[in-house]
């Protein structure tokens, strides 16, 4: 980073994330935006997430009192791979007709070949997103995803166990996200964390936050679980709160359930929807900023190492971001909350 640079003063034209000069070779926190949102089964729009998010960065604080000088870590978004928008448009029309049916295709051979073909771009997805972390893992960098909807970091996730062994991942959210091929998409937004459960062996433990909105299935995926899955349901949260009890005791004795070593996945609608109103599925109740604050605070003083984060779900809404309209609320939200993320997840400088 030039020692030139002035933190407090006014993003230029043609600087990189937060304001910042771009500098790939140097940046510890590489980002990496993924805007796919095809599975999304409510409200689209998440694709549009990471370049909303970008261009709200720059208008972000760079110090914070909690966190420090995350920029000074050096932090450099990577340009969205052409291929991503690709698979999105392809994967995106074959499952809006499958959304619409709510997923009862069987015996229409048409709707089933597009089924398909949503699940093997889900594979190709997949595979794009591991080879790029672990890339940057190789590299020594501290991987951050950008989605997106929910489905796009499992390939992250899948890096993340590869490179460090065993692993927990701390799960932000409204929903539990554990429904097996909903609506028939292997790799569903709403299944992602079943398919890191079931199929990333080195996630030894799952700590959810902020659930609210579930099935039937899934609780009984918890119970089952044998502890491997620990669930803090936001009405248990809001229960302490409301009796006077002690918050950041409970985020504590919740971040303890973790290993050593996690990923953080936070899924926007987590918070409280007045702060993520154009999400896809947004749910009464969950976090208030300064809540989720204070998760971040505790995670960082936990000791914990984090391996890799992602952020994912914002849905700027209808604003034209692109032809210089102010930014989204929903944008400015994800902005913030991403650089503290970095912020908790690594040293203070």
């Amino acid at each position: 980073m030039s020692t030139d640079f002035d933190p407090d003063a006014a993003s230029l034209e043609g600087t990189g994330v937060f304001g910042l000069p771009e500098d790939r070779e140097h940046a510890r926190v590489q980002i990496l935006p993924v805007p796919f949102d095809a599975t999304t089964s409510y409200r689209k729009g998440t694709s549009d997430g990471p370049e909303a998010i970008l261009a709200a960065s720059r208008q972000v604080e760079l110090y914070d009192p909690r966190f420090g000088r995350p920029w000074k870590h050096g932090l450099f978004w990577i340009e969205a791979d052409a291929r991503v928008h690709t698979w999105n448009d392809d994967a995106g029309g074959d499952a809006d007709p499958i959304i619409a049916a709510g997923g009862a295709i069987a015996g229409n051979a048409k709707l089933e070949k597009k089924l398909a073909r949503v699940n093997a771009i889900g594979v190709e997805l997949n595979a794009y997103v591991e080879g790029e972390v672990a890339r940057l893992l190789d590299a020594g960098r501290f991987p951050v995803l950008v989605g997106g909807d929910h489905s796009v970091p499992f390939g992250a996730i899948a890096a993340c166990a590869r490179k460090h062994g065993s692993i927990g991942v701390l799960h932000f959210d409204a929903h539990a996200d554990l429904r097996e091929a909903y609506e028939g998409f292997t790799w569903s937004h709403a299944s992602i964390m079943f398919n890191v459960i079931e199929r990333i062996r080195g996630v030894t433990k799952l700590v959810q936050v902020g659930i609210r909105d579930f099935g039937e299935r899934e609780q009984q995926k918890i119970q089952s679980s044998k502890g491997r899955i620990h669930t803090l349901l936001d009405a248990d949260w809001q229960r302490v709160k409301q009796e006077g009890g002690n918050l950041r005791e409970l985020a504590r004795k919740t971040l303890a359930e973790l290993p050593p070593k996690l990923y953080v996945s936070f899924d926007i609608d987590g918070l409280d929807p007045a702060l993520c109103p154009n999400t896809g599925t947004p749910v009464p109740g969950g976090l208030s900023w300064t809540e989720a604050l204070l998760w971040l605070e505790e995670l960082k003083a936990s000791g914990k190492q984090v391996v890799g984060l992602d952020l994912n779900e914002v849905n700027p809404g209808e604003m034209d971001f692109r032809g210089g309209d102010e930014d989204s609320w929903d944008a400015i939200v994800g902005a913030r909350l991403l650089y503290r993320l970095i912020g908790a997840a690594l040293p203070a400088i």
